[in-house]
This record gives structure tokens, sequence and C-alpha cells, in this order.
């Protein structure tokens, strides 16, 4: 907790936090605070950060411009942190065993922390003094009020990027969404809905919608699945529906019985009843109802592929336009997922194809391929079994699809 000028010192102390976390995960802001305590460092991080806090960082790999102290402040994320010292923001166990000895929790660094750059016989680490000894406090202005500390800790990326995608896009087979509750009518016969509205729905027939204990009550509602195809080998990976809103089921399906004019007994199918409880876009009669997942705690801590990755861009989310070009922080999708062992913070190199130009040096006119240039980073933020969703980190020109994905260097 954050303290107001009474606290005793000692109090205040016990509040440090130390250098390590720099490009470690932390939880998104729909996550618990304090889940982001217990994520683990793994044995291959703690066995790299102890040899390096042997001597440190060879100099040669600072970026050139690396500062001899830097005070954490709000708005700053691990990634951008990690890339101010080192030319690859994803190595964030070296960053560690620059300060391996202070290091209690890899995963957490607040706001007000200062960071000190050390340098000795051609090597360099951070420390939280100045000299490298005992690691400072972190100062805190005079508060009555009271906040979580945990509260304050640094995302590896800024939470507003990509915490809509969390949720948004679901990649499903051919016959998920075909087979999905779909939404038969609304109130009012109303050609559109939106949020406050009630519509009417209809499960499969062998799994009508239900309050009984079990079957799910909260939906995400999606449209017509595109094809996400891969530009290499053709294959159709997997159908992006397109998000539009969640509801909430308020009654389930059954049936109600009356009698007919030759008085014989009628009996009629009831739709569920269901509610909108917030939209991206307009919902209207044929879309589909999804369960709404479970939340998850997510850690990102950025690092290169466990294994090669050799992996192309499959479309850029939310444009449709196969000839278009996404920029910096924007999301694209690629044809690799968890069959092919890629995981979440994974780190790639985005490269953009050399073009194809004639030789006009010598009389044959001889065409030739300009060799691929390495345009920037991406990081993998969600995974499905064949595709996965990554962040653009940097980039120098827009990223199309087709283009290629390779183990950062």
């Amino acid at each position: 907790m954050h303290q107001d000028r009474n606290t005793p010192k000692a109090g205040r102390r016990a509040e440090r936090t130390t250098f390590i976390a720099l490009a470690a995960a932390t939880a998104f802001a729909s996550c618990l605070p304090a889940a982001a305590q217990q994520y683990p460092v793994t044995s291959g991080q703690r066995s790299t950060a102890q040899q390096v806090a042997q001597a440190g960082v060879p100099l040669e790999q600072l970026a050139p411009d690396a500062p001899d102290t830097y005070v954490v402040k709000r708005g700053d994320t691990l990634w951008a942190i990690s890339g101010i010292y080192l030319h690859k923001p994803w190595r964030w166990p070296e960053l560690w065993g620059m300060n391996l000895q202070d290091i209690r929790n890899p995963h957490l660094i607040y706001p007000g922390q200062t960071l000190y750059l050390l340098k000795k016989d051609g090597y360099a680490r951070l420390s939280t003094s100045p000299g490298g000894g005992e690691p400072g406090t972190i100062r805190v202005s005079p508060r009555t009020r009271y906040d979580s500390l945990s509260d304050s800790a640094l995302p590896t990326l800024r939470p507003d990027q990509i915490e809509p995608f969390l949720a948004e896009p679901v990649v499903v087979d051919e016959d998920t969404l075909t087979k999905a509750p779909r939404i038969v009518a609304t109130l009012d016969a109303r050609v559109i809905v939106s949020r406050g509205d009630r519509v009417y729905a209809r499960g499969d027939a062998a799994k009508p919608l239900s309050l009984e204990p079990g079957n799910p009550v909260a939906f995400r509602v999606f449209r017509d699945g595109v094809p996400l195809k891969d530009p290499v080998s053709g294959e159709v990976l997997g159908y992006e529906a397109q998000y539009l809103g969640r509801a909430s089921l308020v009654r389930g399906e059954g049936t109600e019985q009356s009698k007919g004019k030759d008085g014989e007994t009628v009996t009629d199918i009831v739709p569920g009843t269901v509610d909108i409880i917030a939209t991206k876009e307009e919902i209207r009669v044929g879309d589909r109802l999804l369960p709404e997942p479970e939340r998850e705690f997510l850690s990102y801590a950025p690092r290169a592929p466990r294994q090669a990755v050799d992996a192309r861009v499959v479309s850029l989310y939310g444009n449709s336009n196969a000839m278009a070009l996404a920029g910096q922080n924007q999301v694209i999708v690629i044809n690799k997922g968890t069959r092919d062992g890629i995981e979440r913070g994974d780190v790639l190199t985005l490269l953009s194809d050399g073009a194809r130009v004639v030789d006009r040096t010598n009389d044959e006119r001889t065409p030739i391929k300009l060799p691929s240039e390495e345009n920037g980073h991406v990081m993998v933020f969600r995974t499905f079994e064949k595709v996965s969703y990554a962040l653009l980190l940097e980039l120098r020109v827009g990223a199309k699809i087709g283009d290629r994905l390779v183990n950062p260097r």
C-alpha cells in the first residue's frame, strides 16, 4: 500500500522493488493485480540471469544511448524500458541478471523507481542504488488516499493496445458457428438492435438454450466467420468470427400449449429470451451466440521462441482489403499456432519481401529479387491451434499479408 508521510521508514522500505522486472510480464487491467506476483520464472530464464549476473552484460550489447539513470514513470511499459537499455528488448533475462542480487520478484516494477547504469571492466549492470549497493526505496508523496501498490505495476505493453483483442477475435472451425445458438427474432420486429434491447434466440435441437445449472448464460455475439487462409499452402486455418457484442440469457427455450380453432391442442416452440448488454456493432437476426469464456490470468514475458519459426502474415485484423498495409501498434494474424509450438510472449522479426527488379547494368537485363529486409518486431499475445494474434511493436514500413516472420536475430 502507498503510505502517507507518517508511515514508519521501515514500512516504506518494505515497498521497494528492484529493477529485475524490466521486461517481465504483469497482469493487464482485466486481471487481478495480486496474480502478477504468482507468475513463474522459467528455469531457463533464471539460468540465463545467473550466468549474466557473474559479470553483467557486455557494453556492446547495450543500446547506444542507454541513460546512466532513469526514473520509471506512469505510462511506461516494460517493453519500452527494456529497449532503452538493450538492443533487443525481448532479452529480459539479461536485464534481470544485471541486478540479480537485489531480485526477489522479477515480475513487478513501479513508477518512481530510479534505475542506475553501472559500467566496469567492459561490462554493464543495472542497480536501484547509485553505487550498486543497498537498493533504494520508492519515494511516495504525502497523501490521504490509500491505493494498492500492485495496481501501479507496469505492464509489458500498453493494455489498451491489445485488451480488446483478448476477447473480440475468435477463431473457430467451419461447423462451430453454424451449430451455435442464433438470434431468430427481435422485440417489436426491429431490424437491428443495440445495447439494452431484447432479442429471442434458439439453440441446437440437441442443446437448447437453458437456465439449468451448468449451461452458459453469458454470451458473446458474432457474425459470419471470415476464412483465414495460409498464404503459402492455401490451407484454411480457421474462420475468424466478427465480434458484435455481449448478451445475457434471461429465459430459456421452451414450449407453450394452446387450443386451436378446431379445439385441438397446439404446441408452440418458444425461443429463449436474451438481453443485449454491450455492442460494438449493430446486431441483427441471424447472428450467433458463443459462450463467454472464463477470464484468464495472462502474463507476457517477451522472449525468442523456443523453436525455429518461419511464419507468414495471414490477415490484418479488422481490415478485409488484401492490399492494405498495417502500421505500428496494429494487430496481425499469423499462420502458426499452438500446434506449431507458438506461445504468448514469443517475439518474432518481421521481414519485408525483397522487390523483383531488372538488372539494368548488363545487356541481358536479368530479372533479380532483392533480399528480404528486417522490418520490425511483433509479439504474440493470443494463440489458437493453427493461428496466432500478434502486436506490431516496431515497424519501419507497413506490414502486409504474406510478409514473413522469423526468429529474432
